[in-house]
């Protein structure tokens, strides 16, 4: 879902509060998918509009603690390092002495000359100085800013890098945490191999870049007028943006006319510290098949000055803007939306399509970032699901029904659940412009509405997870167990937090049989997986 951004997610949920992203991340990555929308060319870097950095500053002068005596290293030393590995924040895994340092801007199988920036009792951070011997997987990062931004956690990574290295994270992840037999290719043990889990190659795009559709660009001004961006790392300071490599090139070409727009209107940027100013965020949305793009203003407040001028010049410079609405949001807090959303001009949504299914829009709803690849994960969810069109389908946190109406089109019946009421209006909405009438969705935690339906005699030939970042309820995973379902389909954007379930579900007489790594967030370091279960 990482995400960089599934960022937590609401994964498919109308978002009304939250952040969105994986309210599970990314990203994580996942970098939150809110904050750091773009990457810019300019470099400008520009903090919120009166906004001190004095609060930031602060927080790095804390005070140090004494060295730690017997480590193979001290704090500022220099040594040369072999990366052995790399973590699940992309950071190269080296040693010196047996001793951990984690490399940001490392990769496994180089030689780095590292300067050791902070240790701890069991690892420590190094600064990458020099790299002695390269990886055949290093490349030179496109992004002007890519050490600035943070968005993109691996872009000096060839692509063909990339997906390997996803597969083995979530590899990694089953039989460390999970405990789990995994197949390994060169085995020779068949014994091993007869009921190991299979882990695909990771399924990559054809063109890595340039898929998002979705961007959220915080707004501060400079002497020049309004500038907007990202977060530069660890700090509220705005890095001012003219294209982003990952976003999609409309949602680029949208924020740098509403900035070009409002500066010249005299449209103030929200102030962090005083809690002045009007324009806070701007937000894009982008349907891939359709064409049509919604543009959201988040404000401080209802009155914009220059309303009618500002909507007229909008209009005029992007004629395929169908949807302009503002977003209220008062609250000095860094969550993007405020409860209060209204049409300024055109539709209140925008429509586009997965695969053959069509779906609404709207400000706040969440709708996966990357379409291109979001096809590509749910035609392997419903692949694993393994559907005649005669069994009965529970999709577990259903969100605004995404992969409920895939399913639909292949099963007798599907009944999808989720906790967020907003989630199912859409969910609801969506099924009804698609008339499709087999599909069921019921507000509440999964764990109490599963075993209800069963009360009321529904019996679940498959069972379909979709979770946030933490995993599943325990009890969800209880009530899974007592509907014996003869399969179960897990959708996870969390290596780690899949392995830990899966482990429950195997204990519990199922059996792991294939997990396939997807890239939904190129150049960052999250992955989503579909695993498929048997009942054993």
């Amino acid at each position: 879902m990482s995400n960089t951004n599934r960022s937590g997610r609401g994964k498919n949920r109308r978002n009304s509060a939250a952040p969105q992203g994986k309210g599970k991340a990314s990203a994580s990555r996942q970098p939150s998918q809110s904050t750091r929308p773009s990457t810019s060319q300019s470099g400008k870097e520009v903090r919120p509009h009166g906004a001190s950095l004095s609060g930031v500053r602060s927080k790095g002068r804390a005070r140090e603690s004494a060295p730690i005596e017997g480590l193979p290293v001290s704090k500022n030393e220099e040594t040369v390092i072999e990366i052995i590995g790399m973590n699940h924040d992309g950071e190269g895994v080296g040693r010196a002495d047996g001793y951990t340092l984690f490399v940001q801007g490392a990769l496994p199988g180089e030689t780095v000359r590292v300067r050791v920036m902070k240790t701890k009792k069991q690892y420590g951070y190094a600064k990458l100085l020099e790299i002695v011997k390269a990886s055949p997987d290093r490349v030179s990062a496109p992004c002007p800013i890519y050490d600035q931004c943070g968005g993109c956690q691996i872009q000096h990574m060839s692509y063909a890098g990339q997906l390997a290295w996803k597969r083995q994270l979530v590899i990694d992840n089953l039989q460390r945490i999970g405990k789990l037999n995994v197949m390994v290719e060169d085995t020779t043990n068949k014994e091993n191999t007869e009921h190991a889990i299979r882990v695909l190659p990771t399924m990559g795009m054809d063109e890595p870049w340039r898929y998002r559709n979705k961007a959220q660009v915080p707004i501060g001004v400079t002497e020049g007028g309004l500038v907007g961006g990202f977060y530069a790392k660890g700090s509220h300071r705005i890095i001012d943006m003219e294209t982003c490599l990952i976003q999609h090139e409309h949602n680029d070409e949208v924020v740098a006319k509403v900035k070009e727009i409002g500066s010249h209107l005299g449209i103030s940027a929200y102030n962090e510290e005083t809690g002045r100013g009007l324009l806070r965020h701007v937000v894009v949305k982008k349907a891939f098949r359709t064409g049509e793009m919604m543009l959201v203003l988040v404000t401080n407040g209802r009155d914009i000055q220059h309303k009618d001028e500002w909507i007229g010049s909008i209009r005029e410079a992007i004629p395929q803007v169908a949807s302009i609405c503002q977003n209220v949001n008062k609250k000095q807090t860094n969550v993007i939306f405020g409860d209060e959303t209204r049409v300024l001009w055109g539709r209140d949504v925008i429509y586009d399509f997965i695969g053959d299914v069509q779906f609404a829009i709207s400000p706040r709803s969440f709708y996966q970032v990357n379409p291109v690849q979001t096809e590509v994960l749910y035609g392997k969810t419903v692949e694993y699901a393994g559907l005649s069109g005669k069994e009965t389908v529970i999709d577990a946190y259903c969100g605004i029904g995404t992969i409920s109406l895939f399913l639909a089109q292949h099963a007798d019946q599907v009944y999808g659940v989720e906790i967020v009421p907003e989630a199912i209006e859409d969910a609801r909405s969506n099924a009804m412009l698609n008339e499709m009438r087999n599909v069921k969705f019921e507000v509440g935690a999964s764990e109490d509405v599963i075993p209800r339906w069963k009360e009321q005699g529904i019996e679940a030939d498959v069972i379909v997870v979709d979770p946030p970042r933490k995993g599943c309820d325990p009890r969800l995973l209880d009530t899974i167990l007592e509907m014996k379902p003869e399969r179960v389909v897990y959708v996870s954007c969390n290596p780690s937090t899949l392995a830990r379930d899966l482990r429950v579900l195997e204990d519990g007489g199922y059996r792991t049989v294939e997990v396939t790594p997807v890239d939904m967030f190129p150049h960052t370091v999250h992955v989503e997986s579909v695993a498929m279960l048997v009942r054993e």
